[in-house]
């Protein structure tokens, strides 16, 4: 049925209030666990809630994993450990939502430099092309780090080997609407300095923008928002020591948008924009009493904190935005169960967009320890992580936590113009009988039980996808972006007030009309044309129409008389 993200049927037992705890681990926690070993899950927290510990890492599969896992079109987990493996620098891994694990690459095997990288510490990135792309901190020609792709049965290349002048230590990586990979570095190796970099899917390396020196705002990974920008979060200010949130031009002009305050240092992690328009992230400990944060920040910079950690109920939280429309991470540490070094194994935490936070799992060490990279929620409904120690070998583990949501499916890329196939993925869609964009019937193709092509369809308007099944309609998990497009205007150039004509596909719902970045008064006739008067203070220059699935700017200028 359409629920069958809903838990498997367990003996369930009443959720723990953080204020009552729970009985603490010993130092024969990994004996422990490899007793659990003949149990198929842990321990379960909750009416419709199963916690499950899927995999326990063991050394020569991948040790001490830190980063989120992510859903290939196969319906498969895919990831990254910096440790264990053949050479022990590090695995990219597939693994079955059942738990069987496939090493796709170990790293270093020619030995020192590692001139296929080594240690990966965050995500993943699933292409267009349906490859995976990721990074390497070290290794590369100079063992700055390097910028890889990856297909799914394992065949690796590497792109870029940093040199220390154009990056070191490169640190996340997304694809935009354009194709391209934007990544961030937390240095150059000369000056320090960290930067944002830009590289086509064949390798060819352009930096953008570069911050202060001497490690003066370390970039985290980045995000591109629905207006077209990048936002990002850097560590620290040398000068102030806090984080700021900052927004950059696909040019690659950084304007700062908030600064955290200074005394105890948060470092900002990433940013994810909400359904709601607002961007929303976490800070994570700095000194003294300090656990971490999780805020809500408008487009414009305002910054609001919806929750503080005091370490009983965490430290060092990572989210994500769920289809029920919570949010759901983990802290690294913190929480109810203290592991062996003395500090709380972590936990798995819910909290609503207003700020109230629900401590969904502790973990005690059995089941995994210290969860640093973070949840995906798979097309199932089931959420899975890994934590970077405990289980049954003190390596590390997979797990996954079922909350009782429905399936979904979610579009590879989420954006596209009329024309354009898009990859859907999604949980036995064998049956499938209809596919619409926003209500609007598209030709499609069940290619495998996880994975459909279909077409973006004439006159499809941004909003959700939807897949008829023998069981019921299946939404997407986010709203798929029809990109306008223009293809001509008339006249080619007038005076102010001159009414111009631009035709193209896509423009129903269009909300802006500028002329050389001057906001120009416009109507929508049709989907394929819109009238707009050039306005006062307008001069030479190219016509952009933005809707809310992108922008499209004409190839030549309107000449203003």
């Amino acid at each position: 049925m359409t629920t069958s993200g809903i838990c498997e049927l367990f003996t369930f037992a009443p959720l723990r209030s953080r204020k009552n705890g729970s009985a603490s681990i010993t130092s024969g926690w990994k004996i422990a666990c490899a007793l659990l070993l003949l149990c198929a899950a842990s321990a379960v927290v909750s009416p419709a809630q199963t916690f499950r510990t899927v995999l326990s890492f063991d050394g020569a599969n991948g040790a001490d994993p830190r980063a989120s896992l992510v859903q290939g079109l196969d319906g498969n987990l895919y990831g990254t450990t910096p440790g264990g493996g053949a050479y022990e620098y590090g695995t990219v891994f597939k693994m079955t939502p059942a738990g069987a694990l496939t090493t796709l690459h170990s790293f270093c095997s020619k030995g020192y430099p590692c001139p296929d990288g080594a240690g990966l510490i965050v995500d993943l990135v699933q292409g267009t092309d349906g490859n995976f792309y990721g990074i390497t901190a070290g290794g590369g020609s100079s063992y700055f780090g390097t910028v890889f792709k990856i297909t799914p049965d394992g065949s690796l290349t590497v792109l870029h080997s940093f040199s220390g002048r154009d990056g070191a230590i490169p640190n996340g990586l997304l694809q935009a609407s354009d194709g391209n990979f934007y990544g961030t570095t937390w240095g150059d190796g000369i000056s320090g300095a960290s930067g944002v970099f830009k590289i086509t899917p064949d390798g060819t390396m352009t930096e953008l923008h570069q911050f202060g020196e001497g490690g003066d705002g370390l970039a985290r990974a980045l995000v591109q928002a629905r207006d077209g920008n990048f936002y990002g979060t850097t560590d620290f200010l040398s000068h102030t020591g806090a984080g700021t949130v900052f927004k950059m031009a696909p040019a690659g002009t950084v304007t700062t948008l908030h600064t955290f305050e200074g005394g105890v240092a948060p470092w900002a992690n990433a940013l994810l924009q909400a359904r709601d328009g607002n961007f929303y992230g976490t800070t994570v400990s700095g000194e003294y009493d300090y656990a971490g944060t999780v805020f809500k920040m408008a487009p414009a910079g305002t910054v609001t904190t919806l929750h503080t950690f005091d370490r009983s109920d965490g430290q060092d939280p990572t989210i994500v935005e769920a289809t029920d429309g919570n949010f759901y991470g983990t802290t690294s540490q913190g929480g109810a169960n203290p592991c062996p070094d003395g500090v709380g194994c972590g936990t798995i935490f819910r909290i609503t967009p207003s700020g109230t936070l629900t401590t969904l799992h502790s973990f005690n060490g059995t089941d995994g320890a210290f969860p640093r990279g973070g949840l995906v929620q798979a097309t199932n409904g089931t959420f899975y992580g890994t934590t970077g120690r405990g289980g049954a070998h003190d390596d590390g583990t997979v797990f996954s936590l079922c909350v009782g949501l429905g399936w979904f499916t979610e579009e590879l890329p989420n954006n596209g113009i009329v024309g354009a196939t898009i990859d859907i993925l999604g949980t036995d869609m064998t049956g499938a009988s209809y596919v619409t964009f926003n209500g609007i019937a598209a030709p499609f193709t069940v290619v495998s039980p996880t994975l459909i092509q279909a077409t973006v369809p004439p006159g499809a308007t941004t909003g959700y996808v939807r897949v008829t099944l023998p069981s019921g309609r299946i939404p997407s998990n986010k709203k798929f972006r029809v990109t306008p497009q223009i293809t001509s205007f008339t006249p080619t150039s007038g005076a102010v007030g001159t009414v111009v004509t631009i035709t193209g596909v896509s423009l129903t719902q269009a909300w802006e009309v500028t002329i050389r970045g001057v906001h120009a008064s416009f109507t929508v006739v049709d989907d394929g044309t819109v009238t707009a008067t050039v306005p006062t203070g307008a001069s030479t220059g190219r016509i952009r129409i933005t809707a809310p699935g992108g922008a499209a700017t004409t190839t030549t200028n309107f000449t203003v008389d």
